[in-house]
């Protein structure tokens, strides 16, 4: 029987889920048409029709990164410092799901860095991430929630903050337990706010 539209999208969804099981399991690093196709059950002949290239599968599994990263549940709890507060605690891995995805973003580095066109693209996907930051710091400052300055740099900071603290619990789990991660980035946002604080008696 020849194969029906929706054969070929259950088997691109077989496909998918098969990409995104060996980069939670393996990293990019293990990351190959082999790997993919002991996952799927299937022969590499037939990812082939899928993937071309090597380059073709890592492409494809950076872009079904970034989606399930942008489709996951995000927090909601307010205007203002809380919906800044709120950004900074979805990227960081507090539950099983965010780990796995900070764990294939953090080695799919080595990857993009190695290719000018896929660091291209992961420097497009941070900047993205910074400018929905600096949209929330500019709805702190109007709320007089944070000091002025500029809105982008304080973004910037955060930003760095939050992939440090990362890098920290995908190294050092038990060091960095959820609990100490959710501390670490209050006590960063009340030196934030803190800041205004000490220049107000001068103002």
């Amino acid at each position: 029987m020849p194969r029906t539209k929706g054969d070929h999208e259950a088997r691109r969804r077989d496909v998918s889920e098969a990409v995104w099981q060996v980069m939670a399991a393996r990293g990019f690093a293990g990351l190959t048409l082999r790997t993919v196709a002991a996952e799927l059950g299937a022969t590499t002949g037939l990812l082939t029709h899928y993937f071309p290239t090597k380059r073709a599968l890592v492409e494809y599994a950076l872009d079904l990164l970034e989606q399930r990263t942008l489709a996951r549940p995000r927090r909601d709890s307010g205007r203002g410092l809380a919906a800044l507060r709120d950004a900074l605690l979805d990227i960081l891995p507090l539950t099983a799901e965010a780990t796995d995805s900070n764990r294939i973003w953090v080695s799919s580095w080595d990857a993009a860095l190695a290719d000018p066109d896929l660091s291209a693209d992961h420097a497009r996907r941070y900047a993205a991430s910074r400018h929905r930051i600096t949209e929330r710091v500019i709805a702190a400052q109007d709320l007089g929630e944070l000091p002025s300055g500029d809105p982008a740099d304080i973004a910037a900071g955060a930003q760095s903050f939050v992939l440090g603290l990362v890098v920290q619990a995908l190294f050092a789990p038990s060091e960095f337990s959820p609990q100490r991660q959710v501390q670490l980035l209050d006590a960063y946002l009340a030196t934030l706010t803190a800041s205004g604080d000490r220049r107000s008696p001068g103002s």
